[in-house]
């Protein structure tokens, strides 16, 4: 119905957007996340996402109480973080604050959306954010994780977005201390 053209798309999405402020149901908000989510995989659609601001609306998804909304928002901003204006936008509304939060949520979908997310806004600039000691301490530990998916992920991070030199200190700093994630508990399966 929507692929006739661009206007078409546009009008669509803006639907969609439209639906989520205006609901008052949970469900209805939920779905039409998810919805906008995976449109947000499809470059087609990203100068419309922006137009539409969905940037923000992921980001504002991500201090909710609903784990679906932080779930569906997160996996929203990982999508958009492919796309060098989107990550622009994520990076100048404080997003990698509200992302790493995400790293302590129960569940393992959201975790492994926000470590793509981090390591997809990984610029020169933000770098050093993005491998804060705390950050990397929080990867070392998922990289001890009964899930292959968190554990691979968790070592694909510190192998691509950190120093050995930053990796080692964060594993000293680690030292003595029980290799549980502290203030981060893993996730539920």
């Amino acid at each position: 119905m929507w692929r006739k053209g661009s206007s078409d798309r546009f009008e669509y999405l803006q639907t969609l957007v439209t639906e989520f402020q205006d609901t008052d149901s949970e469900e209805a908000k939920e779905q039409v996340l998810a919805n906008l989510a995976n449109f947000a995989y499809d470059p087609k659609n990203m100068e419309y996402l922006r137009e539409l601001q969905v940037t923000d609306l992921f980001l504002d998804m991500l201090t909710e109480e609903n784990e679906n909304f932080v779930e569906f928002g997160m996996g929203g901003l990982c999508n958009l973080s492919m796309d060098p204006e989107c990550r622009d936008i994520i990076l100048q509304s404080g997003g990698i604050a509200l992302i790493t939060n995400c790293l302590s949520s129960q569940r393992e979908e959201t975790i492994l959306s926000a470590i793509t997310t981090l390591m997809n806004l990984t610029t020169s600039s933000s770098r050093s954010e993005i491998t804060d000691p705390a950050i990397l301490q929080c990867m070392l530990r998922f990289s001890l994780s009964e899930s292959p998916r968190l554990r691979n992920l968790a070592a694909v991070f510190l192998q691509d977005c950190c120093s050995e030199q930053q990796v080692a200190r964060a594993e000293q700093q680690m030292q003595g201390q029980q290799q549980t994630a502290v203030g981060i508990p893993l996730p539920k399966d």
